[in-house]
């Protein structure tokens, strides 16, 4: 059976890209927003989720912290473009296992989200 991975990202070029890269070997859901993405984590099975860190209303922090609340154990890999240490320090301290910077090269999410599958 195919895994699930949720791409959450407001900006619809970064889904389509990364829905491209990973549909050949994964089931890809998409959400364009926080609060979109825990309606999905809370009705679907979902193996993985790569989340967007800036997104308007609920980012991808705070998305995180909800799905911590509703008990949602799914492992989280941050996309992120700006790349500020204190972003990424704060994923991880969440429980994030990787995080990845956008622009990401095909390679290298293909293999964060092999590794993420992992921790699971």
């Amino acid at each position: 059976m195919r895994k699930r991975i949720l791409i959450v990202d407001d900006d619809a070029m970064n889904l389509k890209r990364a829905q491209m890269i990973l549909e050949k070997s994964y089931n890809v859901l998409l959400a364009e927003s926080g609060r979109e993405a825990l309606e999905k984590v809370k009705r679907e099975k979902v193996d993985l989720v790569l989340l967007d860190i800036a997104m308007p209303i609920m980012d991808g922090l705070e998305t995180f912290k909800r799905m911590k609340e509703f008990n949602i154990e799914v492992p989280v890999i941050f996309l992120t473009a700006s790349g500020y240490e204190d972003d990424v320090r704060a994923a991880i301290s969440l429980g994030a296992v990787n995080y990845l910077k956008k622009p990401f090269f095909p390679q290298e999410l293909l293999k964060r989200v092999a590794m993420g599958l992992e921790e699971k």
